[in-house]
C-alpha cells in the first residue's frame, strides 16, 4: 500500500480502497477505517514500512471493507476501537451482523465475514459534533443511509472523510450502487452539501477539491435517480421481486454463475425496488399471496 499525504496530518493508505488515516506524530496514527481483511498484512507491512504505530481506529461504518481489521488491531495492538451503537449492535453477533448481507445464508455470512464480529471499545455519540478520541479532536456528522450508523469524520485538518456517503468519479458507472435505504442516504449527501472542508475524502479511491465538491453530489444523486429508473422501466406489469432483479441482471448483463454474488445483485436490486416504493413510483400489490409490485399510475 501507498501512503499519500492528503494535507496536514491527514494521510490515505492506497489498498483496494482508501484507509485513511491521521498522524499524531511522526510514530502515531488514528486510523479512519482498518480496510479489508484480505489486506491485513498488506496494510500492517504499510504502516511499519512508514514507522508507523496505530494507537486506535475510528470506524465509519462496520462493512468488511472497512471494518475487516478492527478486531485484529484490537487485540493485537490492544487499541481502541470507536463505532457509532448501531454499528457496534449489528457486530455484535452473527445473526446480528446477517441483517447487513441481508439474503445470504447465515453459514456464508460466518466464513465470509466474521472478522467483523467484535465489540468496540467506544461508542461514537449519536449527535453531531466535536469528539476526542486517541489523542485527536474530531468533528463527527451522522450520515445513514448506506448503513444505519454510518458518519463521516472531519480531521483536524478540516478533511471530511465520507467513507460510502458518496462515490467517487471514478464509481460514478456503478450498476447497482448499495444503500440500506437510498432515500436517507440521498438526505445524508444533502447534509455534506454545505460543509465548509477543504478536502473531501471518498472511501473507493477519490478525493475531492471544495470547488467541485457540489458537483460529485449532484453525479451521486442523478445515479441515484438513474439507476432507479432504469429499473421502473423495466417494471412492464405487476411483477414479483424476483423478476424485477431477472430483469435488472439482463439489462445490466450482470450474469453472474455464483449464486453467493447473484444474491448481493438481489438485495442491492431490493433496495432500489423499496426506493421507487418510498418515493410512490411502484405501488405494493398482492396477487394470490405473494408480493408484486406495478407502476404507479400517471
Amino acid at each position: 500500500m501507498k501512503l499519500m499525504q492528503v494535507k496536514g496530518n491527514t494521510w490515505v493508505l492506497e489498498g483496494m480502497e482508501y484507509i485513511p488515516l491521521y498522524r499524531l506524530d511522526e510514530k502515531r496514527c488514528i486510523l479512519l477505517d482498518s480496510g479489508l481483511g484480505l489486506e491485513q498484512q498488506s496494510l500492517v507491512q504499510a504502516l511499519e514500512e512508514n514507522g508507523l504505530t496505530p494507537v486506535g481506529i475510528l470506524c465509519s461504518h462496520a462493512h468488511v471493507d472497512h471494518a475487516g481489521n478492527n478486531r485484529y488491531f484490537q487485540e493485537t495492538y490492544h487499541i481502541p476501537v470507536a463505532l457509532t451503537p448501531y454499528e457496534a449492535g449489528m457486530c455484535s453477533n452473527l445473526l446480528s451482523l446477517k441483517c447487513y448481507f441481508l439474503l445470504l445464508p447465515p453459514d456464508i455470512v460466518e466464513r465470509e465475514a466474521s472478522c467483523l464480529i467484535h465489540t468496540p471499545d467506544v461508542l461514537i455519540p449519536m449527535e453531531d459534533g466535536a469528539f476526542s478520541f486517541a489523542g485527536a479532536d474530531f468533528t463527527i456528522l451522522h450520515t445513514p443511509g448506506h448503513s444505519a450508523g454510518h458518519i463521516s469524520i472531519i480531521t483536524p485538518d478540516n478533511v471530511c472523510y465520507v467513507g460510502d456517503a458518496l462515490l467517487s468519479w471514478e464509481q460514478m458507472e456503478a450498476k447497482l450502487p448499495y444503500a440500506l435505504s437510498h432515500r436517507m442516504a440521498m438526505a445524508s449527501r444533502e447534509k455534506l452539501r454545505t460543509l465548509p472542508c477543504d478536502l473531501f475524502i471518498m472511501a473507493h479511491q477519490g478525493v475531492a477539491q471544495r470547488a467541485d465538491w457540489e458537483q460529485l453530489l449532484d453525479a451521486n444523486q442523478a445515479l441515484t435517480q438513474r439507476r432507479a429508473e432504469e429499473i421502473l422501466s423495466l417494471v412492464t406489469r405487476p411483477m414479483t421481486a424476483s423478476e424485477i432483479g431477472q430483469a435488472t441482471c439482463a439489462f445490466y448483463k450482470l450474469l453472474t454463475h455464483k449464486p453467493s454474488r447473484a444474491l448481493r445483485f438481489e438485495r442491492n436490486i431490493r433496495f432500489l425496488i423499496e426506493y421507487l416504493v418510498d418515493t410512490g413510483r411502484l405501488i405494493m400489490e398482492t396477487a394470490q399471496g405473494t408480493v408484486v409490485y406495478r407502476p404507479a399510475r400517471p
